[in-house]
């Protein structure tokens, strides 16, 4: 038979954990496999990369897009359990769990759409072409990179997000060698500055850091752009970039864009869409090229 469609999973997924305990990833794709009544060789079925299993595939998929409905947690790599949301929604009895389902849900509109959609009734956009299907599923997995992404960069340790930071900065074109920039960050340490990073490879002007590793919910409030900004009035400087894995308060942002300084913020959204553009923390998995016909090959002229 058929390896069954990825939202077919996500019923059956989350009743295999509906215990509430914590269950490795390998051993409930194995139930799947039973309870979907999958063959020996339904389950030896490739993807056309011919790198993955096609049920392992959606079976990941169906993961995926429960996690970020909030339905289970997956912190603990490899391991997966159902959360308080999820034991509701399962005992609401659904027929069917799928992606409308899931829209209903907050997290899953901003993990479906980059931001959050304030429609009353949200709907999957009708898919029309092939390019459409590729340019929505393609937009889907960059999604689900950019919020594991920052899950990994918040389970790591500050050190570690103080050498990420560096290393984005140089790798965007900041900071002259990695060297000279690792050796600056994190020295200064006074006045609600992190540190400094040359802006541009002569080292003729200065850009002051400020790094934050906060939690999402814990946003940069207005006070620490102020603070900020007066420290890099006490330090004579008119630059700098605050960079945080949470958020920015509209008030926060409208402090930053004071005249006489220039503060870029990144939030974490940002911070990880840098990082995936820079290909830092990041690796390319797999490259589909899409041809036409050339016209002019053709052209007997």
């Amino acid at each position: 038979m058929p390896v069954p469609s990825y939202e077919d999973f996500m019923l059956p997924l989350l009743r295999v954990i509906d215990d509430g305990k914590i269950h490795p990833v390998n051993e409930v794709r194995e139930k799947l496999a039973i309870i979907l009544d999958l063959s020996e060789q339904d389950k030896k079925e490739l993807l056309p990369s011919g790198k993955m299993p096609v049920y392992r595939s959606r079976a990941g998929w169906a993961k995926t897009y429960l996690k970020k409905a909030g339905l289970i947690d997956n912190s603990i790599r490899g391991r997966i359990k159902i959360t308080e949301r999820g034991t509701r929604v399962l005992q609401s009895m659904p027929e069917k769990i799928d992606s409308q389902f899931l829209l209903q849900f907050d997290e899953f509109q901003t993990f479906m759409n980059g931001t959050k959609t304030e429609s009353l009734d949200p709907v999957i956009p009708k898919i029309t072409s092939p390019e459409e299907m590729l340019e929505q599923s393609y937009q889907e997995i960059n999604n689900s990179l950019a919020s594991d992404l920052l899950d990994q960069i918040l389970s790591m340790s500050p050190a570690f997000f103080e050498k990420l930071v560096v290393e984005l900065l140089v790798s965007m074109g900041y900071g002259g060698s990695l060297r000279e920039a690792g050796m600056i960050l994190g020295k200064s340490g006074d006045g609600g500055v992190d540190g400094l990073i040359k802006m541009d490879k002569l080292g003729i002007d200065e850009i002051f850091i400020q790094a934050k590793r906060w939690d999402r919910t814990n946003s940069v409030s207005s006070v620490d752009i102020r603070n900020f900004i007066g420290a890099l009035t006490i330090k004579g400087a008119k630059k700098g970039v605050f960079i945080t894995t949470s958020k920015f308060t509209k008030e926060a942002v409208s402090v930053s864009q004071q005249p006489n300084f220039k503060v870029a913020l990144i939030d974490g959204d940002k911070l990880v869409d840098l990082m995936i553009e820079h290909d830092l923390g990041v690796s390319t998995y797999e490259q589909y090229f899409i041809k036409k016909i050339d016209s002019d090959y053709f052209s007997e002229d």
